[in-house]
């Protein structure tokens, strides 16, 4: 945890940037940015177990989910199944960094900054300083604590909607194309949360079945 605030300390004053939820077939994509205006020596205990937010149990992350609330400035986003749709999913993932960004950066107003970008893109038609990195999420403090704000609010989102429509069991598996929630497709269809972009290839498959 020390080396990933290490990382983040070379940059001077850094805002960290990343997605959850790009390669699920159902439900939106989700972006946080987060801010540390102050790392003290009890935030970095707090965050002793601080890493790549798919590292972590569900547990481990809603422990640092609450921590990171409540000692960031911070702002996450989510772009629905229309727009993922209409721009396609990478386009949407940039746009809610770069939506979550912009907020995270009117509430701060810093000055010499620079926003780290978890990926292999820079956000699109964004005016500010960036860099992305590589497997961010386990390189940068800031990246890693916003792929857990991103990550935790979109399980709980899928959670919820899951209640309306049980029989794809999101809350297990968060949209992904488990054989359990394909086979819920097959059998009760595409819902309002569906990506069906995604689903191509299923069809396609099925269809050559006949």
């Amino acid at each position: 945890m020390s080396e990933l605030f290490k990382f983040d300390k070379k940059y001077g004053v850094v805002i960290g940037t990343d997605e959850a939820g790009r390669g699920p077939a159902a439900g939106g994509v989700y972006a946080a940015a987060v801010y540390f205006p102050e790392v003290t020596k009890g935030l970095m205990k707090d965050l002793e177990r601080l890493n790549d937010s798919k590292k972590l149990s569900s547990n481990t992350r809603d422990m640092l989910y609450d921590v990171i609330l409540n000692n960031s400035v911070n702002s996450i986003i989510s772009v629905g199944v229309d727009e993922i749709e209409k721009f396609n999913i990478l386009n949407s993932s940039l746009k809610a960094m770069k939506l979550a960004c912009e907020d995270v950066i009117k509430k701060v107003q810093p000055k010499d900054f620079i926003t780290l970008v978890d990926g292999n893109k820079n956000i699109r038609n964004y005016t500010y300083p960036q860099k992305f990195i590589v497997k961010g999420d386990g390189k940068s403090a800031s990246i890693a604590a916003a792929s857990i704000l991103a990550k935790v609010t979109r399980d709980r989102y899928m959670k919820e909607i899951a209640l309306e429509y049980p029989q794809y069991h999101w809350e297990n598996n968060a949209g992904y194309l488990t054989k359990e929630h394909l086979s819920a497709i097959d059998t009760y269809g595409l819902t309002k949360y569906h990506r069906p972009s995604f689903l191509k290839k299923h069809f396609e498959k099925q269809l050559s079945l006949f």
